[in-house]
């Protein structure tokens, strides 16, 4: 078996192809990196499926004696994902984000495959055919990826760049294997706390649907980057406690009196509500116009430290998207003094993943509130309802003042 392509055989790969990933030659010996070229120019020019046998039919190589090598460079190859991992998250960061902060969408989707040596796979709920009154189940491998979302040179609009994507065995394969089985989030930190050793020095917020609104994974990124999620309607919310003086007895007391629920500010008359247009609103040139409102609390679960957090109520004025909550562990201290908003929606380059829209605020031009920013939005690209929402906005936002104590802990 001939371990080289043949030059008579097949395309040769393009030179600006090589100059373009040679940061990458270092993770691969002389004959994978060969493969490894065909491979990728075979990805980007065919259509459908990207499989292997769809690539070296796209480059001529459909009749190669060696075509068994290619399939190698998936499952017997030696080389590190995660250095491949790195590198690719280098190369986007230095040619589109060089300064300022990074914004990261989390986000899982479900490759469905069946077969009785895929032992990673298990049973899950469809996000694309599953409703709110349907529930559909898919078999298949889980993946929870990583992706930068910024904008490109060539479009106006802000693209999610997969930079690292990481396996989720389902429970059965861990219980099959002996190994303690981890959950969603628990990848989720460890895929976090990779990217932030990756960015030393650099402002990183990560930005997720509901599977990330969890305590134990704001508790551990919180020192290191920003977590930005859906908050629900119904959630425990706490003002901050009191001063201790000379005379408290007691131990140190973590939280205040309970805060309104979310869901009794959308019928409070005395609710401040600030407007604001979203730039991009699928179709709608001149904007979608949004309420909300925002504050700070303590965000409190029983056997879990509190989080400070800044939530964010976004009402729809025409009454056609129900009302939703985001927060962020990020609070800061002042107002921003100018507003650098930019506007688009993204899309996500795999092909795995859905569209990820991201909502760029601004202020309206009769609202009394002052500049917004730089909002990132909640991000979710596996499922197939639309969530709009400002991500978390600054306390430039006027508080809605509510009325402490009206309500018990939940």
């Amino acid at each position: 078996m001939l371990h080289h392509p043949s030059a008579a055989v097949g395309d040769a790969v393009p030179q600006i192809l090589r100059q373009w990933l040679q940061a990458l030659r270092t993770c691969f010996t002389a004959p994978s990196w060969e493969h490894v070229l065909v491979l990728i120019m075979g990805a980007l020019l065919a259509p459908g499926k990207r499989t292997v046998s769809s690539c070296l039919r796209m480059t001529g190589r459909a009749e190669a004696a060696n075509f068994a090598s290619y399939h190698q460079i998936l499952n017997r190859a030696c080389w590190s994902p995660r250095s491949i991992a790195r590198r690719l998250l280098g190369l986007v960061v230095e040619r589109l984000v060089p300064d300022g902060l990074i914004v990261i969408g989390m986000d899982d989707t479900i490759e469905r495959r069946w077969g009785r040596r895929i032992s990673a796979r298990g049973i899950y709920r469809d996000p694309v055919r599953s409703s709110h009154g349907h529930f559909v189940k898919a078999s298949g491998l889980r993946w929870l990826s990583f992706m930068v979302l910024t904008p490109v040179p060539w479009t106006s609009l802000v693209k999610a760049l997969p930079v690292l994507t990481l396996l989720a065995p389902s429970e059965r394969s861990d219980h099959q294997r002996g190994r303690r089985h981890k959950l969603l989030t628990d990848w989720a930190r460890q895929g976090a706390l990779q990217l932030c050793r990756w960015l030393p020095g650099r402002r990183i917020i990560f930005v997720g649907d509901s599977s990330f609104a969890v305590h134990e994974l704001a508790h551990a990124i919180t020192a290191r980057a920003t977590l930005i999620s859906r908050l629900r309607l119904d959630a425990s919310l706490f003002a901050p406690p009191s001063k201790r003086t000379t005379r408290t007895v007691g131990r140190p007391a973590q939280k205040g009196p309970a805060l309104p629920k979310l869901k009794t500010l959308l019928s409070n008359p005395a609710t401040t509500w600030a407007r604001i247009i979203v730039s991009a609103w699928y179709g709608h040139v001149e904007g979608k116009t949004l309420e909300i409102t925002s504050d700070t609390a303590l965000w409190y679960r029983p056997g879990t430290p509190v989080m400070p957090i800044r939530w964010v109520l976004v009402r729809d004025p025409d009454g056609k998207r129900a009302p939703q909550a985001f927060f962020s562990t990020d609070i800061p201290s002042s107002p921003p003094k100018s507003s650098p908003c930019s506007s688009g929606a993204g899309r996500s380059r795999s092909r795995s993943l859905r569209p990820v829209p991201i909502l760029a605020l601004r202020p309206s031009g009769n609202s009394p509130t002052r500049p917004l920013h730089e909002p990132p939005r909640h991000c979710s690209g596996s499922t197939a309802s639309y969530r709009y929402g400002p991500a978390i906005c600054s306390p430039a936002l006027p508080p809605h003042t509510p009325q402490r104590g009206t309500e018990k802990p939940a």
